[in-house]
């Protein structure tokens, strides 16, 4: 049985009141898993227990088969293994067996939050300059389609780990219909067609022309039935070995020799994907109006999403809601703030000191709150508490990405982004699933020009910093009202916290939060759905320093649920293809 403590309050009086910050991580061998409850606040009632069954995730074959391990009496943890591997199967431009995670995973008889690091590792031989050639940084679209941008796969070694801790089935009887639809074949969806016959590089690959291209020699389809019998061996081998199955043997060479191929060959080694190690760690949870709201630690980027919050408590003109220029104004500027935070001092804590509690301290998130209708252009990075130098990053982050939230009828859920990074990965391939590039989540320039590394700089066993930060919503008591996720690249900050906004401080059901039009603020420009913005609140944003142009970075693929009164609002994005259950 797991081993899980609960923090019912926390001190107050201190910087640190109403927040509880992640500690030291700790590894996958049994050692006590991290949590999170409650902060002392006013509490919120409810009829009754947040229950399943649940699912919402971005493919109905996906729902379908978590829901039917729920059916069997499986926990959410278990339903998360299924539905992954059925997505790395039908949506492999977004997840996959050779991609990462972060888990959340609340458990309702403690009212403990664990969160599960699955974000992939630098191999052993990486360097800084692990993307620079002849002195300088490769184009970014070479580095993807490289082997270097390979690193050790984590969620299946993540899952595994999870699925130990907080299973109720055998983890041999989660595989069953991703085998199936892997060997009998599944229909490809119109959006998968879409990514197959698209013009993005990763699936022009020998490797992604060899699986998407039928008999007759045209592309695969919307309609049409895809089988992939590889993934299917693969799956079966993995139900009956574990993470084993994918770290050691067959499949690990495999990966290596796929990354090890030209053009500019990868240093990955069997030796790196079986050292690779999950981590448990403490989430971060800090308060927004009635609620608590727990995120990952870095390295994902969680943090910064309850930095916003709570300069958005901070700023009145939110409240004002969906229908005001001045909240969205507000929400644009407000972002600029975060993302500048964001992008200076993020990284892997193992390498670099992240200061999560100077950014959280509640007098400097009034200090720059304050800042935010002045603000004209990009927004200067700050200096809180803890901050280290570093110097300016250069990382980005392209689209690739799914969400997934499941809770069980014991009340436990799960909250999961789970990435390739770009769409398809690297385009490269093993045992039936796209290979990762996360390597390309580093800062491609490794020091700024007064020699300053970068906090998310490429190193030998660091895991890269991520924008994925999936959401459990508890009230004051610790207790589960909901949980949320996007897509998105570095816009998953935005999207998140839209949605956050959109269903907690506006009042909205969860579905119409999450088709509010979305706002994407970074740098020294406003990238927004304009389409989704009546006239009058863009003439109204403009006025205040704000003007919208076409959103040019990964759309959102929101999933999620809220327990209002006594039963589950679900929701899935309408600009992906995902679905929410309930039965």
């Amino acid at each position: 049985m797991r081993s899980v403590r609960r923090v019912s309050s926390l001190l107050a009086g201190t910087a640190m009141a109403g927040l509880l910050l992640a500690g030291c991580a700790t590894t996958a061998e049994g050692t006590e898993a991290a949590t999170t409850a409650a902060v002392a606040a006013p509490i919120s009632t409810q009829e009754a227990v947040a229950r399943g069954p649940f699912v919402s995730a971005a493919n109905p074959l996906a729902v379908e088969a978590g829901m039917k391990v729920l059916a069997r009496g499986g926990s959410a943890v278990d339903a998360a293994v299924a539905v992954q591997a059925v997505l790395g199967l039908v949506e492999p431009q977004s997840s996959g067996l050779g991609g990462g995670a972060f888990m959340m995973v609340y458990d309702a008889e403690s009212g403990a939050v664990t969160v599960y690091d699955g974000r992939e590792t630098a191999p052993a031989a990486a360097t800084p300059e692990l993307f620079y050639e002849n002195g300088k940084p490769l184009a970014f679209s070479d580095a993807v389609l490289s082997g270097r941008s390979t690193g050790a796969p984590g969620v299946v070694p993540m899952l595994a780990l999870a699925q130990k801790q907080h299973g109720a089935l055998a983890w041999s009887e989660l595989f069953g219909d991703a085998e199936t639809l892997a060997q009998d074949g599944f229909v490809v969806s119109p959006r998968l067609a879409g990514m197959i016959n698209g013009d993005a590089r990763q699936a022009q690959t020998r490797w992604a022309a060899e699986y998407f291209t039928k008999p007759d020699g045209g592309r695969y389809q919307a309609g049409d039935v895809l089988k992939n019998p590889a993934y299917a061996e693969t799956v079966r081998r993995i139900a009956r070995e574990g993470a084993a199955a994918l770290q050691q043997g067959p499949l690990a060479e495999a990966i290596v020799e796929a990354v090890s191929e030209g053009p500019r060959p990868g240093a990955l080694t069997t030796a790196d994907i079986a050292g690779y190690r999950p981590l448990v760690r403490e989430a971060v949870c800090g308060p927004y109006k009635i609620y608590t709201i727990c995120v990952p630690p870095p390295p994902s980027s969680g943090a910064s999403i309850l930095e916003l919050l709570a300069m958005a408590e901070q700023t009145p003109d939110i409240d004002k809601g969906p229908d005001s220029p001045e909240a969205w104004a507000a929400f644009g500027q407000l972002q600029r703030l975060m993302y500048a935070d964001r992008d200076r001092y993020f990284g892997d804590p193992a390498f670099v000191s992240v200061p999560v509690a100077g950014l959280l301290d509640p007098a400097y998130v009034a200090e720059r709150a304050a800042l935010a209708p002045g603000l004209r252009g990009a927004a200067p990075y700050g200096v809180p508490a803890g901050a280290p130098k570093v110097g300016a990053d250069a990382t980005r982050e392209p689209a690739g990405t799914s969400h997934l939230v499941i809770v069980d009828a014991q009340g436990d859920a799960v909250s999961m982004t789970t990435t390739v990074e770009s769409l398809f990965g690297s385009g490269r391939m093993a045992g039936g699933f796209f290979l990762n590039n996360q390597m390309t989540d580093f800062s491609m320039i490794p020091t700024a020009s007064d020699g300053a590394p970068a906090a998310n700089a490429v190193a030998a066993g660091k895991r890269p910093r991520s924008s994925m930060s999936p959401v459990l919503i508890l009230d004051r008591e610790g207790r589960l009202l909901g949980a949320l996720g996007s897509p998105g690249g570095s816009s998953i900050l935005a999207y998140n916290a839209k949605a956050l906004i959109g269903a907690l401080a506006w009042g909205l059901p969860l579905q119409q939060a999450f088709d509010l039009p979305n706002l994407v603020a970074k740098g020294d420009g406003f990238g927004a759905d304009t389409e989704g913005f009546p006239a009058d609140i863009q003439a109204g944003m403009a006025a205040r320093g704000v003007e919208l142009r076409p959103n040019d970075t990964e759309t959102s693929g929101l999933h999620g649920g809220l327990w209002r009164n006594g039963r589950w609002d679900g929701a899935a994005d309408n600009r992906r293809e995902g679905v929410a259950r309930t039965q």
